[in-house]
This record gives structure tokens, C-alpha cells and sequence, in this order.
């Protein structure tokens, strides 16, 4: 889920427990519905209350507008609050068997909830998967069925200084040697104090650090046990960890003070998602411009990048299960999708909505519609929070010189284990 400043971007917040909420767990028609059960065809009709956060919330009033306009016979109610209350709150709304109709679901969240029954399976035939990156829409899948529908997307690039790469002569990295030697040229030749920021650790330093283990073919889990002891994970940990050893990186350089200290060429490169842009934008001003750029992710045995965003889904307590999923399927057409990029920048999951506009002509958006073709999520597992403090515990030890690769993988294995996917 989007954030809006360097510091907050680079961390997730970590999430609390969700107690069980006196449905039968993995039925899936256990609110009275059969799995992906189709809705009646036919204009929406009816109430319904979705909930949603941050800025998307914020200006969901808008596409319920629309979507009443061509429905007038139904309504949609609208709450919206913070990202960092959504969590305990439909925690709490599940708990309480007290959901509203559809809700805004961070991709990460959908293990955790889906595997208390609460969420309504994705109607059969309703939505063509193949219309979205399939890195979105398979956040919504959760041993094996789809819980709901991909919303909106984010996906990680190389922001870099690009007056800086020019003044040491290095070109846009497109492998992992290009990467290191683009760095080391901005730090060396381009006047950066570092050539990179990578996160050392902490909590959301999985998703800066899993692009390159998918890049080097790692994985979290495979056949629905935990792989992260491989030699290529390995081997991910040894690479990342090698521009701290080589002075690349700092370990001890704040996030809060990365954004201003690429804006004063600083720091050459950071990996961040496409909120980076207006950031970039508005601290950094004309002083900035045409001083910077976009890169997609380098390629190993693949160049796959991390995909986040947002899901929507219909909750099995609904008592207007069919305009709730009316109400989605309105807002993955690709003119909705469209709507809510220009209403507050979120981009779209659905593939034809890239096609025209801002979104097929800006360079900088280009780059991440190509990257979004290439990218993967966290597993949808109900422990994965617990998961990602392993990692990043994991990151943290190699990168500060506390254990090799070797050992930190099999630390991390072991602890996953241990703590199993609470199937």
C-alpha cells in the first residue's frame, strides 16, 4: 500500500493478530453462498457500504457516482479512514461478524483474512483474469481460489540520478554487473557519496531486497513449502549485501534522509515505487528537473521487480452480494481505472486502461507498465507478517556482517518453518 514520504514508503506497517470469528475456516460457502456462486444479471439495485483507505477513499465518492448514474436504483455508502487504522478495523468488523459490503484490501493482508471465511469467492466467469498483469491478479489468490479482484498497482524501479550517470559515462543498468558498475560510476566519477540506498533491514526491507532473489530465481515458497535456504537465495543475499561491503550503500544512512539526499546528488540511486515521482516533483523542484530518471529492475536468470497495491473484495456477510460485485467489476473497467489514476495517480491493474492517455505517453509511466509485466507478490499465506520480520531479520544480519548468506538462509528457513503458513 502507497505511502507518501521516503521514510513511511520504505517500511509496512507491521500487522496484529486476527482472531478467529465463528465461521468455519477454508469454507468457502460458509456465509450461505457456494464458492464463485454468479451473480444475477442486470442493472445493480439496492445499498451497499464499502470501505476504503488513504487517498483512493478519499475519492471513491467520485466512481460511486458514476456507478449510481448508470445504476440509479442503487446506492453506495462510502467510509473512508487511514491506512494505518484498516487493519484493526476489519480485524475487528470480521471478528464481529460486522464487515461492510466490499472493502479495499491490502495485498499483503489477503492470506491473513481470507483464511477466516470471511471473504466471498470471486464469481465464476465474471472477471477475465488475463485482462490484468498477472502479478496483481494472482494477490488475490489464495490456495488456489480468488477472493476478489485486483484494484490498483504499484511496482519498484531504480530512480537514479541521471546527470550524474552521465557525468561518469555509465549507461542504465539492464543486468546485475551493469547495475554494480552504474553505481560505483556515480559514486566514483558522478560526485554521489553513494551510489545506491538499499534498506539494511528493519521492517519492509523484504520488499527492496525479494526482487533480487526472484531475479536470481528464489523463491518464498514453492509447492506450498518454504525455499529460503537455496543456493539462489543465497546467492541474492551475497549480491545485495555486496554494495554495502564495496561502500556502495550505507547502513547507517536514515531513510527519512534519502529523498534529500538525492535531490542534492548524494545519494545516486534508490529503489521505489511510482508515489517517488511526485515526490521527486515537488521537494525537488525545477532545480531537479531533467536531473533524474526511472530504470526497470536488472535482469539475473529474470529482471522481476515486487508488485503491491490493492485488492477489492465482497465480504460473504453481504446482504447485497450482487451490486457489491457490480460495484467491483465497475471499477475494473478500464475507464474507471483511468478515472482514479487521474483522480489521485493510483495505477491501474487492468491492462487496456495503459493503453492510451498519460499512461501509454509519460516515459516515466511507461517504465513501470513494462515492469508491472514482470513482477510477483508476498505468498497469501495468514502468517506472512511473521514471514517478513524473518526476512528481514535475515537481511539485516548479512548486510551488518552478523552472518554469511549461507547461515542467515538457514536461519530463515528454520524460523519460517517453525512458524508454518497457518493452513
Amino acid at each position: 500500500m502507497k505511502q507518501l514520504r521516503f521514510a513511511t514508503a520504505l517500511v509496512v506497517a507491521l500487522a496484529l493478530g486476527v482472531t478467529g470469528c465463528g465461521r468455519d475456516e477454508g469454507t468457502a460457502g460458509s456465509g450461505g453462498q457456494p464458492a464463485g456462486k454468479q451473480i444475477a444479471e442486470g442493472k445493480a439495485r439496492g445499498e451497499i457500504t464499502v470501505w476504503a483507505m488513504g487517498a483512493e477513499g478519499e475519492k471513491l465518492t467520485a466512481l460511486a457516482a458514476d456507478f449510481t448514474r448508470e445504476n440509479p436504483e442503487a446506492k453506495v455508502n462510502v467510509t473512508s479512514f487511514p491506512f494505518d487504522a484498516a487493519h484493526d478495523k476489519i480485524a475487528t468488523a470480521i471478528a464481529g461478524r460486522q464487515t461492510p459490503d466490499v472493502s479495499m484490501m491490502g495485498t499483503t493482508w489477503m492470506g491473513e483474512f481470507a483464511k477466516t471465511g470471511a471473504f466471498d469467492p470471486t464469481p465464476t466467469g465474471l472477471f477475465d483474469k488475463s485482462t490484468f498483469f498477472e502479478g496483481a491478479w494472482n494477490t488475490t489468490v489464495v490456495d488456489g481460489t480468488s477472493y476478489g479482484v485486483p484494484w490498483y498497482v504499484e511496482t519498484r524501479l531504480i530512480f537514479h540520478r541521471s546527470d550524474l550517470a552521465a557525468k561518469a559515462g555509465v549507461q542504465k543498468p539492464t543486468d546485475w554487473p551493469g547495475l554494480t558498475d552504474f553505481v560505483t560510476g556515480m559514486k566514483d566519477k558522478g560526485g554521489a557519496k553513494w551510489g545506491i540506498y538499499l534498506q539494511p533491514g528493519g521492517t519492509g526491507a523484504w520488499q527492496t531486497f525479494m526482487p533480487f532473489a526472484w531475479q536470481a530465481g528464489a523463491d518464498i515458497m514453492r509447492d506450498g513449502k518454504f525455499t529460503l535456504d537455496t543456493p539462489e537465495m543465497q546467492k541474492a543475499l551475497e549480491y545485495y549485501a555486496s554494495f554495502f561491503k564495496q561502500g556502495l550503500a550505507s547502513a547507517q544512512l536514515a531513510p527519512e534522509a534519502v529523498g534529500s539526499g538525492f535531490i542534492k546528488g548524494e545519494v545516486g540511486a534508490f529503489v521505489s515505487g511510482p508515489w517517488h515521482m511526485g515526490i521527486l516533483r515537488e521537494d525537488g523542484g525545477a532545480a531537479l528537473e531533467g536531473k533524474w530518471d526511472v530504470a526497470q529492475m536488472p535482469r539475473n536468470k529474470a529482471g522481476t521487480s515486487f508488485i503491491g497495491g490493492s485488492d477489492l473484495v465482497v465480504y460473504q456477510d453481504s446482504k447485497n452480494r450482487d451490486t457489491a460485485w457490480k460495484f467491483v467489476q465497475f471499477l475494473t473497467t478500464a475507464a474507471a481505472q483511468q478515472k482514479l489514476y487521474e483522480l489521485v495517480g493510483s495505477l491501474p491493474s487492468v491492462q487496456e486502461s495503459w493503453q492510451s492517455g498519460k499512461l501509454a505517453d509519460d516515459p516515466f509511466l511507461k517504465a513501470f507498465g513494462e515492469q508491472l509485466k514482470d513482477a510477483k507478490s508476498a505468498p497469501a499465506i495468514a502468517t506472512w507478517e511473521q514471514i517478513a520480520d524473518v526476512i528481514d531479520d535475515g537481511i539485516e544480519r548479512v548486510v551488518r556482517g552478523v552472518s554469511d548468506p549461507a547461515t542467515a538462509a538457514k536461519e530463515m528457513q528454520s524460523k519460517a518453518s517453525s512458524i508454518g503458513t497457518g493452513s
